[in-house]
Formats: structure tokens, sequence, C-alpha cells
């Protein structure tokens, strides 16, 4: 089975009558769960998730970086597609908990993954960068 292939079969759900996902065909609807999944804030987001849940002021803490307004769009979005499970309290001052479905898990635990790979290899990736700034270089001067 090539890469193709592989990313086509349905990971460990059923399709609900629908066909069978194919990420590589410009209008599959994967693509924007894809998206959603693996920008920058929501890899992050999904990241943070899955080590415990957290309340928004804890989580924009624990996401440095990440601007409130941004936050915000991020778990709406991943609450959207069912990743992300919103739990608002009435209580006074009001508490808003965020934590992952068993959807958003499964999701986490694979960019927690790359994530964890990507941390690793930022040395191998630096080396790379520099051989090819420096190989670039010489063929421009």
């Amino acid at each position: 089975m090539n890469a193709s292939e592989q990313v086509r079969q349905p990971v460990g759900a059923e399709t609900g009558g629908l066909p069978p996902a194919n990420v590589f065909d410009r209008m599959c609807p994967s693509r924007g769960v894809l998206e959603h999944v693996t920008s920058r804030w929501g890899v992050l987001v999904l990241g943070a998730l899955y080590e415990r849940g957290y309340r928004f002021s804890e989580l924009r803490r624990q996401v440095s970086g990440v601007s409130e307004k941004m936050l915000a769009q991020t778990l709406q979005t991943l609450e959207r597609d069912g990743f992300v499970l919103r739990e608002a309290h009435p209580v006074i001052p009001p508490r808003v908990d965020y934590s992952l479905t068993p959807l958003g898990r499964e999701a986490a635990e694979l960019v927690a993954a790359l994530a964890h790979w990507t941390e690793q290899r930022v040395p191998a990736v630096i080396t790379a960068r520099e051989e090819y700034d420096g190989r670039a270089a010489t063929a421009v001067g």
C-alpha cells in the first residue's frame, strides 16, 4: 500500500455512508479538518488538552504566544469539529472548562507524537538548513 492509499483509509471509524475521504482531492472535506488539526494553534491546543483539561486563561498561559482572539477562534473551530468539549458552569464569576472529546483525544495523540518528534529533530533540521544556506550562498556567489 502506498502513502496516498494509506491516507485514504478510514482510521477506526465508519464513513457513515459517505464515500471514503481522499485528502489529495481538492474538494475533499478532510482538507478542512486537516487544516484545523495541523494549524500552529490547533496542534498546540490539542497537545495541551491531551495532558489535561484547562480553563480558558490557564490554556492561554500554557500555549504561550497565542492571543486571546486566536485561542477563542481555535477552540471554537475544534469544538465545532467535535474535538473539544466546552463546559460552561453557571457560577459567578463564569467558569468555562475545555477538554478533549474521544475524537479529540485520538487526534491529539497523533499531533502530540508529531510535536514530540519535531522537538527531538530540531538539531537535524538546523544542520540541514545551515548546509542548504551554505550551498545556496556558494551557488549565488
